[in-house]
């Protein structure tokens, strides 16, 4: 099985591709630059590096948010575009999934995080099980001292991980004192031959149904709701 995996949904934008579990080629840019613009040009490439043609692919793998609002929208759009044009199946990752599955030697929690700034972070908990990653709290929105204090019940170390985790890092040192783990540069950002390969044990999505998750509204969005319950 031959399976492309795209993911734009922060400043990381990773292409890979992964046949039989296989990595055959990656590339990730870790770039504020538009994703719209270069995320085509790199998945011909890499396949073109690889010499697959996109009609011998047999699965596309996307990672569904949550993230920048854009970035989710931009990789969503296309990985079903691919998706319904080469006739394949699609299938949906979690962006903070993809980021977790660095983790796999860390034995304790993870907890993978993207910055949605005003003090709050996305983020979930996560934790490998005989080599398979299994969510412990769902993938949520919510101030990053609020999480603290509810890690903090658990009472066991948690490795956090992401390059957003700086901005966090004060206040979740703050509580949790020598529970909190902060991983290295290597595993902060998010690989996408890991969504490739969680994507191959995930179910299908419906291909015109599929949206992205963005966990919370665009800030339009929600204004405008708030505008109408008015």
């Amino acid at each position: 099985m031959k399976v492309l995996a795209i993911d734009t949904s922060n400043f990381v934008m990773g292409i890979a591709l992964v046949e039989d579990e296989i990595v055959k080629g990656e590339m990730i840019t870790n770039l504020k630059k538009n994703h719209s613009v270069r995320v085509m040009p790199a998945i011909q490439s890499l396949l073109a590096e690889c010499d697959v043609s996109p009609k011998e692919l047999d699965l596309i793998v996307v990672a569904k948010g949550p993230g920048s609002y854009t970035g989710v929208r931009i990789g969503v759009t296309i990985a079903k575009t691919l998706a319904w044009a080469l006739n394949i199946p699609l299938a949906g990752v979690s962006s903070l999934e993809v980021l977790a599955a660095n983790a796999k030697y860390f034995d304790g929690f993870i907890s993978p995080l993207f910055d949605a700034r005003r003090g709050q972070i996305y983020t979930g908990l996560y934790k490998y099980h005989e080599e398979l990653l299994e969510a412990v709290e769902q993938d949520q929105i919510l101030l990053s001292k609020d999480w603290a204090r509810k890690l903090k019940e658990k009472n066991e170390k948690v490795l956090f991980i992401g390059s957003d985790y700086e901005l966090h890092k004060e206040i979740l040192t703050e509580e949790l004192r020598e529970l909190a783990v902060f991983a290295p540069p290597s595993l902060q950002l998010p690989r996408p031959s890991e969504l490739a390969l969680l994507g191959m044990r995930k179910e299908p999505e419906n291909i015109h149904s599929f949206v992205p998750n963005y966990i919370r509204l665009a800030e339009a969005e929600a204004k405008w709701l708030e505008q109408q319950q008015k």
